[in-house]
C-alpha cells in the first residue's frame, strides 16, 4: 500500500471553481452548489483505496454533524478509471449508497480539478472559509489502516470547530497520507 502525503496547497488560496458530474444523480454540480454559509470541505477520495475505506464512516459522521451548522461538503474522485476500473462512476454510485453519503460524490474525468487543487492522495481534505479561502488542508486525524489509532476525525473536526467558534486555526497542519492519485498517462502533473 503506497503512502503518498498531501501537497499542502498554500493557506489563503481561493477555492478553484469546478463543475463536475454526480454519477448518483446524473446532474452536474458546481463549487457554488456545495458551498456552505460558514465554510466548505472539499475531499478527494476514491472507491478502492484502503486509507479512504478506513475513514469513510467518520467522514460521513463529520458531514452529518457539521452540515447542520452551515458547512458544505463535497467528495471528488479523480482516479484514472481505465487502469483502476474499481473507481468507475458506476461503482462511485455504489460507494455513495453503501456509506450513505449526505454530500455529492463527483467524478473528475479529466483530472483537471485534482490538478487545480494540487491534490496528491486519497483521502485529501481541504477546508475553505465562507469566502472560499483555504484555511485548513491535510489529514482527517492520526489514524491509518493498521496503526491502532482510532478514527475520530480530530484534525478536521478541530478546524471546523475553530471556524464555528471564530477561533484561529492551528498553524500546525499535518498532511494527509494515503494512496496517490492514479493519474492518466498524459495527465500526471509531476
Amino acid at each position: 500500500m503506497a503512502r503518498t502525503p498531501s501537497n499542502m496547497l498554500p493557506l489563503g488560496t481561493q477555492a478553484p471553481f469546478f463543475t463536475l458530474p454526480n454519477p448518483l444523480t446524473n446532474k452536474h454540480v458546481t463549487l457554488t452548489d456545495v458551498a456552505g454559509e460558514r465554510g466548505t470541505v472539499v475531499m478527494f477520495i476514491c472507491n478502492h483505496c484502503p486509507f479512504v475505506k478506513h475513514v469513510n464512516d467518520e467522514v460521513v459522521r463529520i458531514a452529518n454533524d457539521y452540515r447542520v451548522l452551515g458547512f458544505g461538503f463535497v467528495a471528488i474522485s479523480s482516479n484514472d478509471v481505465e487502469n483502476y476500473p474499481e473507481d468507475s462512476p458506476w461503482l462511485m454510485r455504489e460507494t455513495a449508497r453503501k456509506y450513505n453519503f449526505s454530500f455529492p460524490y463527483l467524478y473528475d474525468e479529466t483530472q483537471q480539478t485534482a490538478k487545480d487543487y494540487d491534490a496528491a492522495c486519497t483521502p485529501d481534505f481541504y477546508l475553505f472559509d465562507a469566502e472560499l479561502k483555504l484555511i485548513y488542508r491535510g489529514q482527517l486525524d492520526d489514524s491509518r489502516p493498521g496503526n491502532g489509532i482510532p478514527v475520530n476525525g480530530r484534525d478536521l473536526r478541530e478546524a471546523l470547530d475553530n471556524v464555528f467558534n471564530n477561533r484561529q486555526q492551528n498553524e500546525l497542519q499535518k498532511p494527509s497520507l494515503g494512496c496517490g492519485i492514479k493519474w492518466k498517462q498524459d495527465a500526471n502533473p509531476s
